[in-house]
């Protein structure tokens, strides 16, 4: 999976619009290998970005746990921890 797509579920305050959208982004980015598509591919690319985001939002609306929220300041500091340790020289 792309390290730049984070889980966006669970999190007090929830996921914003703009949080998905950007997932979206970045997955659809990835599953096509364009960063930024040619003109010729440019609405085909927009009209996945904006399907997987409504598909995202529909389904992070649609989950339910009984788990308490995460905490974004929390789970940041996990992922720069685990950085650290990852490229400590």
């Amino acid at each position: 999976m792309c390290r730049n797509i984070r889980t966006l579920y669970n999190f007090e305050p929830p996921a914003t619009d703009d949080e998905i959208a950007a997932a979206a982004l970045q997955y659809v980015r990835k599953i096509s290998g364009f960063t930024k598509p040619s003109g010729v591919n440019e609405a085909a690319f927009t009209a996945a970005v904006a399907e997987v985001t409504a598909a995202s939002a529909r389904l992070l609306a649609s989950l339910q746990t009984a788990a308490a929220p995460k905490s974004r300041e929390l789970e940041a500091a996990k992922r720069r921890a685990a950085a650290a340790a990852r490229f400590a020289s």
